[in-house]
């Protein structure tokens, strides 16, 4: 009987440590994942150098810091947004998945955080 007390309280304990952090944890939000620039390359080349090289549909053009320094100040996490899903700015278009409806968002973030670097 006491082996079955001790291990009621021992996963009481356990419970009310995992409420309390997930308490914690509400109202935050989730840390934004890290991309790998290096493994962007590999997807740049693939998927974005014919808009990225050359500034077609309004691009910033790879390593380009004064196009890219606004961007840049939006965070990394609304440049993987607009990149995922598109987006149309005052300067030109960003077609879903760069039209390359195969790329997960992973590899996504990856690609601008490789442009990201380039332009720093």
């Amino acid at each position: 009987m006491s082996r079955f007390i001790s291990t009621a309280l021992c996963a009481l304990f356990v419970c009310s440590i995992c409420s309390t952090e997930a308490s914690a944890a509400k109202g935050k939000p989730a840390p934004a994942p890290a991309y790998n620039a290096a493994a962007g390359k590999a997807t740049f080349d693939a998927s974005c150098t014919s808009c990225h090289k050359t500034g077609l549909m309004g691009a910033p053009k790879l390593g380009d810091k004064v196009d890219w320094a606004p961007r840049i100040k939006q965070g990394v996490e609304v440049l993987v947004s607009h990149a995922d899903k598109g987006f149309t700015g005052k300067k030109g278009t960003m077609p879903a998945k760069g039209g390359n409806a195969k790329l997960t968002t992973a590899e996504i973030g990856n690609a601008v955080a490789y442009l990201v670097k380039s332009a720093k």
